[in-house]
């Protein structure tokens, strides 16, 4: 048995400012490869780890050209739902979705929290679960959303398929992530990830692997995006347990379709908005939350300047006028 996986294709209509080519081109093509990898690999079924589309209302002309490419592959597609996929972090929107919209005309199918699908092939069964993005699902009290403890004892290999942030090494403080470590007491033989972008590649851990090929497209203009190529991963399935990263022909070299200039006007305006953030926060008292008397307090600062002072209440005003309530 043979599958594919990829992740994080973030369909839009849309091209990002940090990127010089034309991100729904881009993507068709990717498609189109892949279209071609899965008749050269003799692939037999396609596993998606989220965040198939952007957002979960993106237009119905865009879902439509998309669709056709999804048609076009001949076998089965299952896949969890991202972040971007549904509603405010909450998968059970996702009928309300255009996710949801092509899992209803068959085109992919769904993996819900509670599903269990078998997948059949050249004499292998596969137990196959997943779990969809949950707004705590890398709180330290749900790794059970990482970890699968019961396997069907009529099955060669179990698959468990997570949308969420699991890591190979800790990361950055303030973000909450799930390190491998946490969940080697899986008894899935493959737990297969997305959500993290940059991936991971592939960890054997005692015979049990964890995937993350990274993201399918580059959708960020960070350093590590420029030196990435997106890739997919070939799973081949028989006695043992075979992976292959495949990187795409398709994807042109970072510092060709992410733009540097971007970077750096980025990077320039992340340093003037903290430093207007330390600014206010060094000359303002935020125990007193109640915006009328924030409002006078910043237009009495002598600490400030006038254009600091007019931005923080230009700013407040418009978070008023859009009746966001008296607090900040």
């Amino acid at each position: 048995m043979k599958l594919l996986f990829l992740t994080d294709t973030h369909i839009r209509g849309t091209t990002p400012k940090n990127r010089k080519d034309n991100l729904p081109i881009t993507l068709m093509n990717k498609f189109e490869e892949v279209t071609k990898m899965i008749k050269e690999y003799d692939i037999d079924f396609v596993l998606h780890g989220g965040d198939l589309f952007d957002r979960p209302d993106i237009s119905i002309s865009i879902v439509s050209s998309f669709a056709t490419l999804l048609n076009n592959i001949k076998v089965p597609i299952y896949i969890v739902s991202g972040n971007h996929d549904v509603y405010g972090h909450n998968p059970n929107t996702i009928n309300r979705t255009m996710l949801g919209l092509l899992d209803s005309l068959d085109i992919i199918n769904i993996i819900g929290q509670n599903d269990i699908v078998m997948l059949e092939k050249d004499g292998i069964k596969v137990q196959l679960t997943g779990c969809p993005y949950i707004f705590d699902i890398d709180d330290e009290k749900n790794r059970r959303y990482y970890i699968i403890k019961n396997v069907s004892k009529d099955v060669d290999y179990a698959i468990h398929m997570v949308h969420g942030m699991l890591l190979n090494k800790p990361f950055i403080k303030g973000i909450p992530y799930t390190l491998i470590d946490d969940i080697k007491a899986t008894k899935a033989n493959i737990t297969l990830s997305g959500h993290y972008h940059s991936g991971f590649g592939v960890v054997d851990i005692e015979g049990k692997y964890f995937v993350n090929p990274g993201s399918f497209i580059r959708v960020t203009n960070s350093l590590a995006e420029i030196s990435r190529t997106p890739q997919v991963a070939l799973i081949d399935l028989n006695e043992t347990i075979d992976i292959e990263l495949i990187k795409l022909k398709t994807a042109s070299k970072g510092e060709d379709v992410l733009d540097r200039e971007e970077i750096e006007n980025h990077v320039f305006k992340t340093e003037r908005l903290l430093e207007f953030r330390r600014t206010i926060d060094e000359a303002v008292n935020f125990e007193k939350l109640e915006v009328n008397e924030i409002l006078m307090e910043i237009s009495t600062m002598k600490e400030v300047s006038d254009k600091v002072k007019e931005e923080a209440l230009r700013r407040i005003a418009i978070s008023q006028s859009k009746g966001l309530g008296d607090g900040l």
